[in-house]
């Protein structure tokens, strides 16, 4: 598996068998790197409505080559917007599609279009590839207790969690996250792109110290990639 971070919550997957995947697609982010894969995608994730994660996908997805996986009030606002292939779902649920599943998990925050009309519940996904590898991305959260059930259900080996504070939550509880996710690698997000937004990778690594969660930071800069 290949991931590439294209600043501020958005991630390029490359699976094993060469699915890409593009998740929270804000590739116009102040962060993202001027070579940023526009695609086409097979698929794109979408864990709220905020600008910042919604992001770009009116102009990623106008082929019905990509499918775009979100919350149905999501999937109803890109329907009237003319985007051609939209698989709606809901917090609980999983979806496959070949050998990929995607299960759609609960996120603490909130959710709007840009006209500030309700966007259906915030999530999470947790990304079962191909090969058995499971990926979580938390989406716009803070920390809850039932993280644990994430970890009992998916147990993703790879984490990738907001630390900025503010809107999300920061390194301190990031750092609980890991303790109840007990990922192999957690890869920090959502931070820097603003000045309110705080945290740092190495407040994460200072959290997690001192909580005795063994975890490997992975600090990825726009453009980076990381291989598991």
């Amino acid at each position: 598996m290949e991931l590439t971070f294209y600043g501020h919550a958005t991630f390029k997957i490359v699976s094993e068998k060469g699915k890409k995947i593009l998740i929270d697609p804000w590739l116009s982010n102040p962060s993202a790197p001027k070579d940023v894969d526009l695609g086409p995608y097979d698929f794109i994730l979408i864990t709220h409505a905020h600008g910042d994660h919604l992001g770009d996908v009116l102009k990623l997805a106008r082929s019905s080559v990509t499918e775009v996986i979100c919350i149905h009030e999501i999937q109803q606002f890109l329907l009237k917007n003319g985007v051609p292939r939209v698989t709606g779902m809901n917090i609980g649920g999983s979806y496959v599609a070949g050998s990929i599943k995607f299960t759609m998990v609960p996120a603490l925050h909130s959710s709007s279009f840009p006209d500030g009309s309700y966007g259906g519940e915030p999530c999470g996904f947790v990304i079962t590839l191909e090969n058995g590898l499971a990926i979580y991305h938390a989406g716009d959260t803070g920390v809850f207790s039932d993280m644990r059930l994430i970890k009992e259900l998916y147990a993703p080996k790879v984490v990738l969690l907001p630390i900025g504070d503010h809107y999300v939550m920061g390194p301190k509880e990031a750092a609980l996250a890991c303790k109840f996710l007990e990922p192999e690698v957690v890869i920090p997000m959502h931070y820097g792109t603003f000045p309110v937004l705080t945290g740092s990778p190495q407040a994460l690594e200072e959290e997690l110290k001192r909580l005795g969660v063994s975890c490997k930071v992975v600090a990825l800069k726009p453009g980076e990639r990381f291989t598991y």
